[in-house]
Order: C-alpha cells, then sequence, then structure tokens
C-alpha cells in the first residue's frame, strides 16, 4: 500500500457492499481519489465517507450518463452484479435481460466513456470482475453465466485494442465470495433443493474448490490493486483465477 494511485481516478461499481466495497478501499489506500457507484445511494455514501470518496447513486439496468460517471476514470473497476437461479425453462426473460443489462452491457459502456481519456493519459487499468462462472458453468444460473462468459470476451478485445496505449484489460474470476449476494443465493439455493443453508454451502458450493471456505472480499480487491500497479503493466488480457482449484478439474 502506499501512493501507487496518487493522481489517479478509480470508479468502481458496485461499491457499496461485498467485493466492490473492499476494492474501493484498497483503491484509496493506494493513494486512488475513489468513485463510490451503487444503486444504493446510502450504503455508497457511507463506504465513500469512511475513505475520501465521491458516492455516486446510478440504477446500471436503466439509461444512465456514462461518461459522467466513467469519462474521467483512470481506473474502472465493473464489479456491480446480480444473480437469479432457476432452470432455463422457468427462467423470467426479463429477469435474464436486467442481469445482461448490468453485468454486460453496463462495463460496455463504462468501457467506452472512460477508454478516450484513458488513451490521452496514455494509462488505464479496467478490471472486470467476472467469476470462475465467467470460464464455467452450472446449472440453474443461464442468464449469470451467459453474462460473465460475455464480460470475458468483451474484456479481451478491450485488452487488444488499449495494450498498445497505455490501456490493460482483464478480469478476475472468483469462486464463492463472502457477500450480500453469495447470502442471498446460499438461501435461494436452499429452498430451491431444500436443504439447509449449511448444506448448501459444503454440498453445493464448496464442492469444486479444493480449499473448502469461501473467499473474502479483501483478497479478491488486494488481486484488483496488484492488476492497478505498475508491476502488473504487461497483465493484459488475460482471466486470473481465484476459485481454490475448481477450474483444476
Amino acid at each position: 500500500m502506499g501512493e501507487n494511485l496518487a493522481g489517479r481516478v478509480a470508479v468502481v461499481t458496485g461499491g457499496a457492499s461485498g467485493i466492490g466495497e473492499a476494492c474501493a478501499i484498497r483503491l484509496a489506500a493506494d493513494g486512488a481519489a475513489v468513485v463510490v457507484a451503487d444503486l444504493n445511494a446510502g450504503a455508497a455514501a457511507a463506504v465513500a465517507g469512511r475513505i475520501g470518496g465521491r458516492a455516486v447513486e446510478v440504477d446500471l439496468a436503466a439509461d444512465f450518463d456514462a461518461a459522467a460517471l466513467a469519462g474521467q476514470a483512470d481506473v474502472l473497476v465493473n464489479c456491480a452484479g446480480l444473480q437469479h437461479v432457476a432452470p432455463v425453462h422457468e427462467f423470467p426473460p426479463e429477469k435474464f435481460r436486467l442481469i445482461l443489462a448490468v453485468m454486460l452491457e453496463a462495463p460496455f459502456r463504462l468501457a467506452r466513456a472512460a477508454l478516450p481519456h484513458m488513451y490521452e493519459r496514455g494509462f488505464g487499468r479496467i478490471v472486470n470482475i467476472s467469476s470462475v462462472h465467467g470460464l464455467r458453468a452450472s446449472p440453474f444460473k443461464s442468464a449469470y453465466v451467459a453474462a460473465k462468459h460475455g464480460l470475458e470476451g468483451l474484456s479481451k478485445v478491450i485488452a487488444l485494442e488499449g495494450g498498445g496505449r497505455g490501456v490493460t484489460s482483464n478480469t478476475i474470476c472468483p469462486a464463492y465470495v463472502r457477500t450480500p449476494l453469495v447470502e442471498k443465493q446460499i438461501a435461494d439455493q436452499a429452498r430451491i433443493h431444500g436443504i439447509s443453508e449449511d448444506r448448501v454451502v459444503e454440498e453445493i458450493m464448496l464442492t469444486e474448490p479444493a480449499i473448502k471456505r469461501l473467499i473474502e472480499p479483501a483478497e479478491v480487491a488486494e488481486l484488483v490493486a496488484y492488476l492497478c500497479s505498475a508491476p502488473a503493466s504487461f497483465a493484459n488480457g488475460s482471466s486470473y483465477l481465484l476459485d481454490g482449484g475448481w477450474s483444476a478439474r
């Protein structure tokens, strides 16, 4: 930690809780001026207040002003997400559209807004919080898996376009992280499978990783900070797995 990002503006979506909150705190510790963007204005303001950042209320599924949010970003962390669990033949189409809007279209729109400024400065870091589900599938998560697979492709295209201009784009692919989103999923899975929440964690969430625990948000944020640092300037177009061995199978 230090002044690695002093003078840089970092925009973190979903910054009011979970991985986004941890990223906002960690990037501020590296000297960045952090914009905490979230649907929950009160929670965003609380995080921004703790780190001397700025809170922005935004609905990424709506027709938001991407240029106002990310047009001056030197660092963009696309973290906002949601989940819906249902088999494909019962999956609500409007929920599918919502998840793709927030988790794929919004990162595109924000990157599109940020890139001209990054190109002008000759520096930019785009970190897309993907998931092991960006590289693997699970049943009942068609929209989430589709959105994360799409985000992987988008990130690689940005990496190829921006790499020669000082801009890198990478994804981080965690397994299950201890966040409000996962806590809700545990409850949903318990209902769908008719088992206890403890059994969901043990028998569904932790079956694939060799390391049998949830990931902490700060562990993800540490990798984000590395990807934004000078030693990571050659890291580009890659997917960084934090999956405890899940994808080694």
